[in-house]
């Protein structure tokens, strides 16, 4: 399972699910509702998004979800958590959310896959940022994204 909050999703995250697809049979992207840092796009809109990007790998699936990543990933049958990580910073995190989730599910292991170097810089908040003041972000995120960010930058501005 590949959890996170997909607001909006981008070429970094497109290129870890598709890698993950090459090491696991099934691969679930899993949106996650309410993450504690405010959001662009509803849960729908994100999940809708995440399905159109991954609609090429045929071993991998969108779904959303609330509550605890492992709890969640325990109720679907997952015994993998998939993360990308991209800077030190990010491994730091992912360290530490990976033993709190191994404190409390024992039989459910974190991968973390190094991102690719085009990536690097890549989050979410970047692609936003960008998008918000109009700036070009065709070359992070596919094009139907990239059309659902100046449409709700356009309605926010109204």
């Amino acid at each position: 399972m590949f959890p996170g909050s997909f607001d909006p999703i981008h070429y970094g995250h497109i290129d870890i699910a598709r890698r993950a697809a090459k090491l696991f049979n099934q691969v679930i992207v899993a949106v996650y509702d309410k993450p504690l840092k405010s959001l662009l796009f509803m849960p729908e809109e994100r999940i809708a998004l995440a399905k159109q990007a991954m609609s090429e790998f045929p071993n991998v699936s969108v779904v959303g979800y609330s509550g605890l990543t492992v709890t969640f990933a325990k109720e679907i049958g997952i015994d993998a958590i998939v993360r990308g990580l991209r800077v030190f910073s990010d491994f730091e995190f992912e360290f530490r959310m990976a033993l709190a989730n191994k404190r409390l599910d024992k039989s459910i292991d974190t991968i973390a896959l190094i991102t690719s170097e085009e990536n690097t810089f890549l989050s979410s908040s970047t692609v936003k940022e960008i998008a918000s003041f109009g700036g070009d972000v065709s070359s992070m995120v596919p094009d139907y994204v990239n059309e659902a960010l100046t449409r709700k930058y356009r309605n926010l501005s109204k």
